[in-house]
């Protein structure tokens, strides 16, 4: 707590300047001065500023001030490498199947975002919990968002609480239900016009692939995000380029860059093994 203070009282700053949240973790000791500098660093960019007034971006920006450009290379170079890996994938057949590809990209594109956001590191600003909240709220309260992200000084996980962190299930399922549904609306546009292929092209299964999709993602995407967030980027790359931020960006967009490729081949691969897709 004294250390963060001295960042304040250095800054001519006091406690009220701050986000609430912000402010009763620096009084309950749990925030060291390091991270008050980062938020006065973040701060002098508008957008940075503004994007701080959510606490689900305050926390993880703290953690991370290149979470933001994360999140927009996931999004952005997600749309070219699922659609490159999708045509790898499925060859001459791409064109044939290209109502089946374009619910893969829609569904990924979608889940990109939480992708990011849900496996991140954090600082935590949650509040404590009231004294007769049952042991699963308190469990799981106490869970870090990411598994592998390092603890703040104060704070320490234990192994179980680790494993208890992200799951993605719900977010893959609900975003594969957006892609499939918005894919069969398109498909029964393209029957209505073209009468005499109607009966080739088939609608993609909605609930079948949402599950699917759900389960790929709690596994394989949950697994491969946290390692990349939590071990590659935070434990390794970070240490080691702090202070060229420049070349960690560029090195954390090749990795991100792989992982999603590697991903979408993945997804191709699983979807066909279950039954969900078929090859033309």
């Amino acid at each position: 707590m004294a250390e963060a203070l001295l960042v304040l009282a250095e800054s001519k700053r006091g406690l009220e300047s701050l986000p609430k949240d912000l402010a009763a973790a620096i009084q309950a000791g749990r925030i060291p001065g390091s991270v008050v500098t980062r938020y006065f660093e973040l701060e002098k960019s508008g957008l940075f500023k503004w994007l701080m007034q959510f606490a689900g971006f305050r926390e993880r920006l703290l953690a991370d001030d290149l979470f933001f450009a994360k999140v927009f290379m996931e999004c952005g170079v997600g749309l070219f490498t699922k659609t490159a890996a999708e045509y790898q994938r499925r060859g001459e057949n791409f064109f044939n199947e290209l109502e089946v590809v374009f619910a893969d990209v829609v569904m990924a594109i979608i889940a990109d975002f939480m992708l990011v956001y849900l496996p991140a590191p954090t600082v935590s600003l949650r509040p404590p919990l009231a004294l007769n909240a049952g042991a699963i709220t308190k469990f799981f309260h106490g869970c870090p968002d990411n598994a592998f992200q390092i603890a703040l000084s104060g704070t320490s996980y234990s192994l179980l609480q680790r494993i208890g962190g992200v799951v993605l299930f719900a977010v893959g399922t609900a975003s594969s239900l957006v892609g499939t549904a918005v894919t069969n609306a398109l498909i029964n546009a393209r029957k209505a016009v073209d009468k005499d292929k109607a009966g080739e092209i088939e609608n993609v299964p909605i609930v079948s692939t949402s599950v699917a999709y759900g389960v790929y993602m709690a596994v394989s995407s949950n697994l491969r995000y946290q390692v990349l967030a939590g071990v590659i980027e935070q434990r390794c790359l970070e240490p080691l380029l702090h202070k060229h931020k420049l070349m960690l960006s560029a090195i954390c967009f090749a990795v991100r860059t792989g992982n999603t490729f590697l991903g979408s081949l993945l997804w191709v691969d699983y979807a066909r093994m279950i039954g969900i897709q078929k090859a033309h």
